[in-house]
């Protein structure tokens, strides 16, 4: 029997296909929504055949129209909206923050029609928490980035594209919470607030080219890259498993009076690509000669803490869910093996 309906925006992203997989593992029945459903063709087939035929999708062509979510939300017991703008190259900032502010508020708007719905999870981001102007050195749920709308205001099309993007994030979470407080809704709303997230994805790409973004340092690395040119250029070393994510989605739709109300910043290690490329030497011996080796040991905490001048704190989400973190190097090698036929 099925533990109820959950609704997944987006879902052929690389979180949110995870999550989708882990909700049909965990009984659910699951409903996401994409822009076009020719484009969930790869993520239906990824997953196993017993699986997908309790997984439907409903095409929202625009997220920001006006009663977009009003059918997808028919029955619907939790929400994880993850559907959102994602890049680091934005160049103009009006388009991106709609996206990002009106996508979130249409889900809302059709989830409080809907005496069905329990729980609510935000799909946030430590761009809505660390700000890059602070000269704060440690950062937890009660921080917010309060300098990157602003200068959004400020520059216009000259704003930088990953201050655009935490400028999106940033306003998203916080029209959720307004929204939550002005309209006092009947279900439970959190807020996840990820790292970078690494790890297997659902739907294997089929190109190098295609892999997801945040998880580029590792195929980087693996590939033969310099380790200096790993990665995304000026990209904080901050990463977090997508199966952790995925997990603390499915336990805020369990365990919504333990989530409401709370923001969670997930983040488990501290990894520049020199911890990359040292578990991968290890691992595969055999490309060693490609792998460069670089100063093994230094630069990282043996169990990739963080140093004293940048410090993201994710032990809240540990101490809710009573769950640790994956282990770095589980995330390292399930991801590379999940992709190595493109690498």
């Amino acid at each position: 029997m099925s533990k109820g309906l959950a609704l997944i925006t987006g879902i052929n992203g690389f979180i949110a296909a995870r999550t989708a997989l882990t909700f049909l593992q965990a009984g659910y029945r699951v409903r996401g929504t994409a822009r076009s459903i020719s484009s969930t063709k790869p993520l239906i087939s990824a997953i196993p055949a017993e699986l997908a035929v309790n997984l439907e999708i409903f095409e929202v062509p625009d997220i920001t129209a006006p009663g977009a979510f009003d059918k997808a939300i028919e029955g619907v017991t939790t929400v994880a909206h993850l559907a959102a703008p994602v890049s680091l190259s934005f160049t103009d900032p009006e388009p991106v923050l709609i996206a990002a502010v009106e996508g979130a508020l249409r889900v809302l708007e059709s989830a409080i029609t809907e005496p069905s719905v329990e729980s609510f999870i935000f799909m946030s981001s430590i761009a809505a928490i660390t700000d890059t102007e602070s000269s704060k050195t440690s950062f937890d749920e009660s921080d917010w980035n309060d300098s990157a709308e602003r200068l959004v205001k400020e520059l216009g099309t000259n704003t930088p594209g990953h201050i655009i993007y935490f400028a999106s994030k940033t306003a998203a979470e916080r029209a959720v919470w307004k929204f939550r407080d002005d309209y006092n809704p009947s279900f439970k709303i959190a807020a996840l607030n990820p790292v970078f997230v690494a790890g297997p994805p659902v739907v294997v790409p089929d190109s190098k080219e295609k892999i997801h973004t945040t998880t580029k340092l590792i195929s980087d690395v693996y590939s033969g890259t310099e380790l200096a040119k790993s990665g995304i250029p000026g990209a904080l070393p901050s990463y977090v498993d997508v199966r952790d994510v995925a997990r603390v989605i499915l336990f805020g739709a369990e365990n919504p009076d333990k989530v409401n109300g709370e923001r969670f910043l997930l983040s488990g290690y501290h990894v520049p690509a020199q911890a990359v490329a040292d578990i991968l030497r290890e691992r595969y011996p055999e490309r060693e000669g490609m792998i460069e080796k670089g100063e093994p040991g230094q630069g990282y905490e043996k169990v990739y803490g963080y140093p004293k001048e940048k410090f993201f704190d994710g032990s809240k989400v540990v101490k809710v869910t009573g769950v640790g973190y994956t282990p770095w190097e589980e995330t390292v090698v399930d991801f590379v093996e999940s992709v190595k036929a493109v690498l």
